[in-house]
């Protein structure tokens, strides 16, 4: 669970300073060379299986998908 929690705080401060990072001011209007917004969204990813994978730890239980017998 603790590995869990660490990746789970990883995620979040990666989406974090991603976002920071997406909001500061271009200069001189030139381009961004890294994508800010798709680190965000892998990142998103990381945290809703992070968050899934902590309620499967808490319940005892696994999630079970719609089309499973």
């Amino acid at each position: 669970m603790a590995m869990t929690l660490v990746g789970l705080a990883l995620a979040v401060a990666i989406f974090a300073g991603a976002a920071y990072l997406e909001r500061r001011p271009k200069e001189d209007g030139r381009p961004r060379w890294t994508p800010y917004i798709a680190i965000q969204m892998i990142a998103l990813v990381g945290i809703v299986l992070a968050c899934a994978h902590l309620v499967t730890l808490l319940t005892g239980t696994h999630f079970v998908g719609r089309f499973s017998g």
